[in-house]
């Protein structure tokens, strides 16, 4: 994979000559960072307005009913144990045990009817990421482009020195490291996002001024010559991708946008540790001018057995999951949209905060836990910033959660709803391998946002 931000081998070897003459190798079949950006340009990129996305994801598939769409007068066996409260926007309730959440409802908008036909895991991850369901055959990931690989062919980096797209925290697949939003599917794995975990350990290479010096040199050198022979001056695309390539992997940016010891104290200590600290990474990086940042929330929490939000009662107890989490996910949401807004961030970046699907309006039980089911027939979706009218619910479920009953939307809306903030177009083609016209969405974006 293009992981070019976090490989720890590639920062303890000695920078050799071939090294510099190459100028940024990857690490995938010979390609060099210049080959890269020649690539991408070759494709076609949109010059996008200065807009971001941070995607929050909730890997395992959040429950509506314990977050965004409490039903307190179903019956105790679809409610489950917990009651809603109302918020500081009349009409709105959240969970109980989201109560920052309930005083910070005027910064951010519910999607509570969006609803699809996958019902595993990662097949939920490939038809909301990608819009389509169909999984890569031997692997666990997407066979159309995701989102985040969407981006990066399509959208050059707004600042140098700055990739396009970028995630922050991946999980163990078998096959290349994985994170929501970011599998390439069909497409060059050029396109697909680089996943840092560690932060500004794993986020820039570690050579020397004198080896940096001595790289310099060498491309200067060796610039001169081709330029002396190339009379013509066809070479001047391939320089300017050669000082891009550089650029990359010599500037300063990148490494202040992941060393969070720049950060003011009092905003690390408001995110909190773990994950926390991982949101934040990404709020500087959309703020830095990377455009797309995803980021995943852990479903664990101390003395639990839950590591992710798959609240089967096979796997552990909901409630008590719930109770360990719910907390620690309605500091860092909360701290997140507020600085947002504190930073004047919030008409250019758009928060969504998503898992890939709902859990059962029926609770199950399993030797005294609770837990429910996987369910893409209802889910909800949190969204902020971007400029959105906040303090809305958009869309709503049947009395049971079963289903929507008002303004149904599909994942490809959503992701319709990305690209348009982006300044993507939604319904551009791309081939696919035989050949065939694929348009990134068949989605509308949901207007009602703005």
């Amino acid at each position: 994979m293009l992981n070019w931000l976090s490989d720890p081998l590639r920062q303890r070897r000695m920078v050799t000559r071939r090294d510099a003459l190459r100028a940024g190798f990857l690490g995938t079949g010979g390609l060099v960072l210049s080959d890269l950006f020649r690539m991408r340009a070759a494709a076609g990129l949109n010059t996008q307005p200065d807009t971001a996305v941070l995607l929050l994801f909730v890997h395992g598939g959040p429950s509506q009913f314990e977050t965004y769409d409490c039903k307190p007068n179903a019956p105790s066996e679809i409610r489950g144990p917990f009651l809603p409260i109302p918020t500081n926007v009349p009409g709105i309730d959240v969970c109980e045990h989201l109560p920052l959440h309930a005083q910070t409802a005027h910064r951010f908008s519910l999607i509570r009817s969006c609803c699809h036909d996958q019902s595993n895991h990662f097949e939920g991850h490939a038809r909301f990421l990608s819009g389509y369901g169909q999984m890569k055959t031997g692997t666990a990931e997407s066979h159309y482009p995701m989102v985040g690989a969407v981006v990066n062919r399509t959208c050059k980096g707004r600042t140098p020195g700055l990739p396009a797209a970028v995630a922050v925290g991946g999980v163990v697949l078998n096959g290349p490291d994985y994170s929501p939003g970011i599998a390439q599917g069909y497409w060059s794995p050029i396109y697909r996002p680089a996943i840092t975990n560690g932060g500004l350990r794993d986020a820039s290479l570690t050579v020397s001024s004198r080896q940096l010096e001595d790289r310099m040199s060498l491309l200067s050198g060796f610039d001169k010559l081709r330029s002396d022979l190339d009379v013509a001056g066809t070479m001047d695309s391939l320089d300017a991708f050669n000082r891009e390539a550089v650029e990359v992997l010599t500037t300063d940016r990148a490494r202040k946008a992941f060393d969070l010891s720049l950060e003011d104290p009092k905003i690390r200590e408001r995110y909190g540790d773990g994950y926390g600290q991982e949101v934040l990474m990404a709020r500087r990086l959309v703020e830095a001018g990377v455009s797309f940042v995803t980021v995943r929330a852990p479903g664990s929490s101390p003395g639990s057995k839950a590591y992710d939000w798959d609240d089967h009662a096979v796997n552990w107890d909901l409630p008590s999951a719930m109770l360990g989490r719910l907390p620690k996910y309605d500091q860092i949401v909360t701290t997140l949209i507020n600085d947002l807004y504190d930073r004047g961030l919030d008409k250019r970046v758009l928060l969504i905060v998503t898992g890939e699907f709902g859990r059962t309006p029926r609770l199950e039980y399993k030797d005294g836990r609770i837990g429910r089911d996987h369910w893409p027939n209802s889910m909800s979706i949190l969204v902020s910033g971007g400029g959105i009218k906040t303090g809305q619910v958009i869309g709503a479920t049947n009395s049971k959660g079963e289903h929507p009953i008002e303004r149904p939307l599909d994942p490809q809306d959503i992701l319709a709803t990305i690209y348009q903030h982006l300044g993507i177009n939604p319904y551009r083609e791309f081939p696919d391998p035989q050949g065939r016209p694929i348009a990134l969405t068949q989605g509308k974006p949901v207007n009602e946002l703005w």
